[in-house]
């Protein structure tokens, strides 16, 4: 009995040793990315804001994508907050990168305002896939340059009276033909029309068979824009990368067409995006090369329509899931109608405008799907803020999300309620659906046009029936039901103008 005991006890002492290893290398391991990263900052690094860098190469992404696709994504920075408290900047290391979280309305702000000490610091995957001449590759003056020459054809009084037309026919018959279809995929359909949309804004002469082809390998791109950089078969940025091909060669024939046709016939009376991308000329007189023009097509491609089409979708169901709500934004719709002259056609802007409390919905949508759950930046310098460094060349992730969903910032964030904006105007950085600054997405009032045109004849005319309305949700790249949403569309009145 005595040798057995002893024999026990050997096992006990090989046992402990084994696992004291174990934990010693666990934890050496878990202390790489910092002594890796943190070491080349010499005294700056005991000014970095509180947080960890996860696992080598990995770094905090399993937790990153754990969190979000679990029901309640928010557990990722929440973590962070329970452990090292409401900072409202953390390090991690995230993309492959040590970034630096900001999470809270002033952080984010200060990020997002500054061009002297922040410049874009998307991932890999997202620069390669959009383009690097686009607007998430450039420099601050060639992007302001860039920015102020395409703008103009997709904002402003001007260019939204002439797109208001277009969108309402496209609203009104697409509306007619899902009402006669059946069982659909409310989302995908949804994403078809504002792609259609876009795609008349940038190259209006471009064909049916055009567009159904480029809506159809840009979904396969917009699913890596923002996955690992894993170049290998069956991952979603190997396949995004065969669909970036594929869309330049589209773009390219594209081109090619516009310009023999300009060649032969002389300018267009009437200019869309890529005439306006092929008469540009800088101060010397440059004119974009056909890969700056690709990538620019690309980058507007990716912003003009995704988020149109998904909070439209919200917007829609949300409505449906509070009834009261819903009659409240139809009353609204109806008066407008009855309001209008009776020699007056279709929508005009100032009727939009007149739309308060839809405009309220399309904003509490904004805040409560988050659409973009976070912008990416690069520290230029290093930046002292709210008594942390944030070190030279360290990323920088703006966290649009959790301000939305912060309590101290929107009392019960989980509740979907326009009323909370009733007279309430928000402080700088509380209220970010499209970023802020200079890099402000270029097309979020055409984006909030197409939404207010669909749902005004949605409200007068349509119904939504899902068919699983307790569909699980996925919230990468962005929220939606994993069946995107299948529905019928009722219709229960005669379209009404």
């Amino acid at each position: 009995m005595e040798n057995t005991g002893e024999g026990i006890n050997s096992w006990v002492v090989v046992f402990t040793a084994l696992l004291g290893g174990f934990v010693v290398v666990l934890g050496l391991l878990k202390r790489a990315n910092e002594w890796y990263y943190e070491r080349k900052l010499g005294e700056t690094r005991l000014s970095l804001p509180p947080g960890d860098l996860g696992w080598p190469l990995i770094g905090n992404m399993w937790s990153f994508l754990r969190a979000f696709k679990s029901n309640d994504p928010e557990s990722f920075i929440n973590g962070f907050v329970k452990r090292f408290g409401r900072t409202g900047m953390y390090k991690a290391f995230m993309f492959g990168n040590p970034t630096i979280m900001v999470t809270i309305p002033e952080t984010c702000k200060q990020v997002l305002m500054d061009d002297e000490k922040f410049k874009p610091g998307w991932p890999q995957s997202t620069v390669e896939l959009i383009g690097r001449k686009s607007f998430v590759g450039l420099s601050y003056e060639d992007h302001k340059w860039l920015r102020r020459l395409t703008a103009a054809p997709v904002n402003g009084h001007e260019a939204l009276s002439v797109y208001l037309e277009f969108i309402e026919d496209n609203v009104v018959s697409t509306l007619e033909k899902w009402s006669n279809m059946g069982e659909i995929e409310f989302l995908t359909q949804l994403r078809k029309l504002t792609f259609r949309i876009i795609m008349h804004i940038f190259i209006s002469k471009g064909g049916e068979s055009v567009m159904e082809a480029l809506e159809e390998v840009y979904t396969t791109l917009n699913y890596g824009v923002r996955a690992m950089a894993i170049n290998l078969p069956g991952f979603a940025y190997y396949r995004a990368r065969q669909s970036r091909k594929r869309l330049v060669e589209i773009f390219q024939s594209v081109v090619n067409d516009r310009k023999t046709v300009r060649a032969r016939d002389g300018l267009p009376a009437k200019k869309d995006m890529l005439d306006n991308l092929l008469d540009v000329k800088d101060v010397d007189g440059r004119q974009l090369d056909d890969e700056e023009i690709i990538d620019t097509l690309v980058m507007y491609l990716n912003a003009g329509h995704e988020s149109s089409g998904h909070i439209t979708m919200w917007a829609t169901v949300l409505l449906h899931e509070h009834p009261d709500m819903f009659q409240k934004a139809k009353a609204e719709a109806e008066e407008i109608v009855k309001n209008r002259p009776s020699t007056q056609k279709g929508l005009t802007l100032k009727e939009i405008r007149q739309m308060d409390y839809l405009n309220k919905v399309i904003d509490e949508t904004m805040r409560f799907i988050s659409f973009s759950l976070v912008v990416f930046r690069e520290a230029k310098k290093d930046v002292n803020m709210n008594g942390y460094v944030i070190p030279k060349g360290w990323k920088v992730q703006v966290w649009l999300r959790n301000v939305h969903k912060d309590p101290e910032v929107y009392p019960d964030p989980k509740k979907f309620d326009p009323s909370r904006w009733d007279g309430y105007t928000p402080k700088a950085g509380s209220y970010l659906p499209f970023g802020a600054g200079s890099r402000l997405c270029p097309g979020n009032d055409l984006a909030k046009l197409e939404i207010a045109i669909f749902m005004h004849h949605f409200l007068l005319n349509y119904r939504l029936e899902r068919l699983n309305p307790k569909c699980r949700l996925m919230y990468l790249p962005h929220t939606r039901p994993t069946d995107n949403c299948v529905a019928r569309v009722r219709k229960i009145s005669a379209p009404s103008m």
